[in-house]
């Protein structure tokens, strides 16, 4: 069933587990996402960030094979625009049948994130989607040392989030997105998390969840996040299987990919704790 994250969110703070995010490129991974989601009973986000738009998955493609699947399953789906760039894009995923789209103006200043998002707000709403929002930026290069930029403060999220009238609300507190040079499990503030989550009754997002570790990830799922985006670890896992399988033919490739696939979701929906949700 095609949903949007409200009550899923709702139940998600009330018992304290996680829904993961899984970022799709082309028809099979939506396919290979809803299967699994099916298979385990629990809901899910499939989700394309604009910046993957292109020539092999346009956003209408998105649309009309997102809503078709999601529509289909026996479970919540939610079809999300993740990262979208600019407001205009968020405008038109709605127009499509997007549920939930990210609006990320978190490069801007406060004054003009706040603007762009309840822009975007304000739209949707009027259409039953919901908005995602972000503010403290998650990097792409983790540098442990960049405190200031790394952790959002309890008081620009609750402040923000007020101003603004997002869903949910992405936060910075030690992750990064991408594969992390380093090769080391990243260092969470929990203490920032708690502040935030004490400030603001606003769903919690976590942008850079793969290769942030179980332990850190559960824990997060414990303590106030509701969505945790694994999208670099779900295409690591699948092109680990691809090379594992040897695949020589078409039929041999896909197998592989969606077992790899499907094999790091349901291990991360055993990290988060995912409940199933009616």
């Amino acid at each position: 069933m095609l949903v949007n994250t409200k009550i899923l969110f709702e139940k998600a703070q009330e018992e304290h587990f996680a829904i993961p995010s899984a970022n799709f490129l082309d028809m099979e991974g939506i396919k290979s996402h809803v299967k699994c989601a099916e298979e385990t009973g629990l809901p899910l986000i499939i989700a394309i960030a604009e910046s993957h738009l292109g020539p092999n998955m346009t956003l209408e493609d998105a649309a009309n094979v997102g809503r078709k699947y999601a529509k289909e399953a026996s479970v919540p789906i939610v079809l999300h625009l993740d990262h979208g760039e600019s407001v205009e894009t968020c405008k038109k995923a709605i127009d499509l049948g997007f549920t939930s789209v990210m609006i990320d103006a978190s490069m801007k200043s406060f004054e003009e994130n706040v603007a762009t998002t309840k822009e975007v707000v304000e739209y949707a709403h009027a259409r039953g989607v919901v908005v995602e929002a972000e503010i403290g930026h998650v990097a792409s290069n983790f540098n442990q040392n960049d405190t200031e930029t790394l952790y959002t403060t309890a008081e620009e999220a609750a402040e923000f989030a007020k101003q603004s009238g997002c869903d949910s609300l992405a936060i910075s507190i030690g992750t990064a997105h991408g594969v992390y040079k380093a090769k080391a499990i990243p260092e969470i503030s929990f203490d920032a998390l708690a502040s935030i989550r004490q400030a603001t009754n606003v769903p919690l997002v976590l942008h850079g969840g793969s290769g942030s570790g179980d332990d850190n990830l559960n824990r997060c799922a414990r303590e106030g996040i509701c969505k945790v985006n694994v999208y670099t670890d779900l295409y690591l896992a699948a092109m680990k299987e691809v090379k594992e399988s040897g695949a020589e033919d078409y039929l041999t490739l896909r197998n592989a990919v969606q077992k790899g696939l499907n094999d790091c979701l349901k291990h991360y929906y055993k990290v988060f704790e995912t409940k199933p949700v009616k």
